[in-house]
């Protein structure tokens, strides 16, 4: 059989932000760009995030007065990241992620908000910032899409409410008021029409927000350039002359295509979160024969790092951690299978704990999800199954929701009907229900409800930080992470360990080349995105530190391609 041949410029494995936003620069260069995504839709794990790229010293933070420098987020990597740090590639990032924004929102349809008080995630760290680096993508009219807008992948179901509609986060104040406030009451239901309408012509809501806002916007960027993004075409195999890698064949739709990339192609497929052989032999409680769920798509399933390792590529596995991990719950369906919820936020909030199976609480729940886990793995150790549970009591639970189960005027009955929310009278019955040690739970609420009923947790420290406060309620008082649970009944949710993608990657240099065993550049071949190993060597800093150095380090391979190495601040 004839292969057919295609030639190129620039060839790129995977259309998530990484992939894209590599495409989106190398044509705005005059290069002709060719995207080969393995899923039958574009979006990647970013579809499924927050979509916050983390970028100190941005444009947003200048203008509006704010002091930050890259030496101020070197020092605090520094100290975050320790030995494990690559300072060259950290420099190159926090050099070029300020102007990596800036071209994308004066050049794309990519737009940020800045967060002025959404602190990294360790505040009380040296060259931590209680704000301004975290970018939020805007909401997103997702019918400028047109027909393509099928072909965005959708975020995970469990996150949407009533069925489709993408909550922003600007929107939650506003939901966590209905029938409180008469403001937040009529914003939420222009809301919910405005989603009513969406779904007579769409199979979900339009109006786009988070990761899935992001995706949308690059993928746009792509079409308004021509940038073909080939759905359901993953790469085979690499192609080689003399050691430069000079292509490859993609399986484009069942058939082989031989691609010939005269510049580069680069690996930006999303790690490895669907290779269940290899998470079982990196994720430590998983070599440990116990339970984990990954929230990624199960088609970042290793590609891009099996490509790079067959072109010599080393893979650096000496990361602080093998995930960005993620507490997490799994909703029952009625088909009788289950879908991944994580809990970024409701454990923050007043009125809500963490106890594990013997009741006692281990950690401060209001902490970043990435570093909720380990400890919760711990306070499992000698457990078969790796379980705690998310409490709060009738107050806490109608005015913040649990999960994915919404504040009022949303129905508890249909999510304790299908055993995914578990009620109880008393601690004790709760506990019960739970099969945990009901009288050590309520031994554990009447020892945090004495000190919460002025705002203290003595034992953990909830909402003693300003990281804290990102996810608590503002207007509550004196403290907007705790509050007693002392208005029953109580309701739980079961948690395990889940990740929202890998750390672990092949290793690269400053210009975002891949790297042979011996520390030399592959040529021709580039990496962005998950595929590339952390450049916070596997720990969490703050929101942001994924989809930023991919976007990043996809605008650094796209520019080194096309001869250009010089930055121009914007």
């Amino acid at each position: 059989m004839t292969v057919p041949e295609i030639t190129c410029d620039v060839l790129v494995a995977g259309a998530g932000a990484g992939g894209m936003a590599t495409a989106a620069v190398a044509a705005d260069l005059g290069l002709d760009v060719i995207v080969a995504e393995k899923a039958p839709v574009f979006g990647g794990s970013t579809a499924f995030s927050a979509g916050v790229i983390w970028v100190p010293d941005n444009r947003f933070m200048r203008d509006a007065g704010m002091d930050d420098s890259a030496e101020r987020a070197m020092s605090y990597l520094e100290r975050e990241v320790g030995n494990r740090l690559n300072r060259d590639v950290a420099a190159a990032y926090l050099r070029e992620a300020p102007v990596m924004h800036a071209w994308f929102e004066d050049n794309t349809h990519v737009a940020f908000d800045m967060q002025p008080k959404f602190a990294d995630y360790h505040p009380d760290v040296e060259g931590a910032a209680l704000g301004g680096r975290a970018l939020v993508p805007r909401v997103f009219e997702g019918r400028k899409l047109g027909r393509r807008f099928r072909d965005l992948r959708a975020p995970i179901s469990t996150t949407m409410a009533i069925g489709g509609m993408m909550i922003a986060r600007q929107d939650f104040r506003h939901m966590f008021r209905i029938g409180r406030s008469v403001v937040s009451t009529v914003y939420a239901a222009r809301l919910i029409a405005r989603y009513g309408w969406d779904r007579l012509r769409h199979p979900r809501g339009t109006r786009l927000s988070n990761g899935n806002a992001l995706a949308a916007m690059l993928a746009l960027s792509l079409f308004d350039r021509e940038v073909p993004i080939w759905l359901s075409s993953p790469i085979a195999e690499l192609t080689h002359v003399d050691g430069q890698v000079t292509g490859a064949v993609v399986d484009r739709d069942g058939e082989p295509v031989r691609v010939a990339a005269r510049k580069g192609v680069v690996l930006a497929a999303g790690g490895f979160p669907g290779d269940e052989a290899l998470k079982a032999r990196v994720y430590p409680h998983l070599a440990e024969g116990r339970n984990h769920h990954s929230l990624p798509p199960a088609t970042s399933s290793g590609d891009g790092l099996r490509l790079g390792q067959a072109a010599g590529a080393g893979m650096a596995e000496d990361a602080a951690n093998a995930a960005a991990w993620a507490p997490t719950s799994l909703v029952p369906q009625k088909d009788g299978s289950t879908l991944p919820f994580p809990h970024f936020i409701d454990r923050a909030k007043p009125g809500v704990i963490v106890v594990d199976r013997r009741g006692r609480r281990f950690t401060n729940e209001a902490n970043s999800y990435h570093d909720f886990v380990p400890p919760m793995i711990e306070a499992c150790e000698g457990d078969e199954t790796i379980e705690v549970y998310i409490v709060a009591d009738h107050r806490a639970i109608r005015r913040y929701g649990l999960g994915p189960v919404p504040p009022f005027p949303g129905r508890l009955g249909p999510w304790l009907k299908r055993g995914y929310l578990v009620r109880g009278e008393t601690p004790e019955a709760l506990g019960s229900a739970l099969g945990i040690d009901g009288s050590a739970l309520a031994a554990t609420l009447a020892a945090f409800n004495g000190p919460a009923g002025s705002g203290n947790d003595p034992a953990f420290g909830k909402g003693t930080n300003a990281y804290n406060w990102n996810y608590g309620d503002v207007s509550h008082t004196p403290n907007p992470c705790v509050a007693p649970l002392d208005q029953p009944p109580f309701y739980a949710i079961r948690m395990i360990p889940g990740d929202i993608g890998t750390f672990l990657g092949l290793r690269a240099d400053a210009s975002a080349r891949v790297l042979d065993g011996d520390g030399q550049p592959i040529p021709g071949l580039y990496v962005a995105g998950n595929d590339m190993v952390s450049v916070m060597g596997g720990t969490y800093p703050g929101a942001g530190i994924t989809i930023g150095p991919a976007m990043t380090f996809g605008y650094i391979a796209a520019r080194h391609m096309a001869g250009i190495t010089e930055t121009t601040i914007s």
